[in-house]
């Protein structure tokens, strides 16, 4: 990948992400319902450019990055939380500026997959036809990852982050 290549999805994520309340909404997603939280900005960018995502859509994109997520990402995830609080020596200075730069490799990490799946949107962008009602990709998302209907939390969650994405 080119440099500069794929840099609307991510200028979009950011946005999006720092919006009021949606970094924490995300979170709740990911953590309690297993969401990809780069998956479902991508989701947002493509309602926000009216293209809908159908379930084949969606799991053929998770297959793409997957093992992105699950050998790269989610680890880099892991390593940067436990060293909030330790192994021993864990917290100090030293280790804090460790954990910093995790947090930035795992925030790369997510770039990178942001930019596989910009590569597919802007297909999916250039697409011919009506591509339907986008207003659902979110929440098919978490249908997807959650495997079942938001229940509450996850309800609530959700619409924080299509509330800002409406505003966008």
């Amino acid at each position: 990948m080119a440099a500069g290549v794929a840099q609307e999805l991510w200028d979009f994520a950011v946005g999006l992400y720092g919006a009021p309340d949606v970094g924490d909404a995300c979170l709740v997603l990911q953590d309690e319902s297993g969401v990809d939280v780069p998956v479902l900005l991508f989701s947002a960018w493509l309602a926000s450019n009216s293209v809908a995502l159908s379930p084949a859509d969606i799991a053929r994109l998770d297959g793409l990055v997957a093992g992105w997520r699950n050998e790269v990402v989610k680890p880099l995830r892991a390593v940067r939380r436990r060293l909030k609080s330790g192994p021993h020596p864990a917290p100090t200075k030293e280790t804090e500026m460790l954990r910093n730069g995790v947090k930035g490799a795992e925030l790369n990490s997510e770039r990178i997959e942001l930019a596989v799946l910009e590569t597919e949107g802007r297909a999916l962008l250039g697409a011919d036809g009506s591509t339907g009602d986008a207003t659902g990709n979110l929440r098919s998302v978490v249908r997807f990852f959650r495997g079942a209907e938001p229940d509450e939390r996850t309800a609530t969650a959700l619409a924080v982050i299509e509330n800002a994405l409406a505003a966008f």
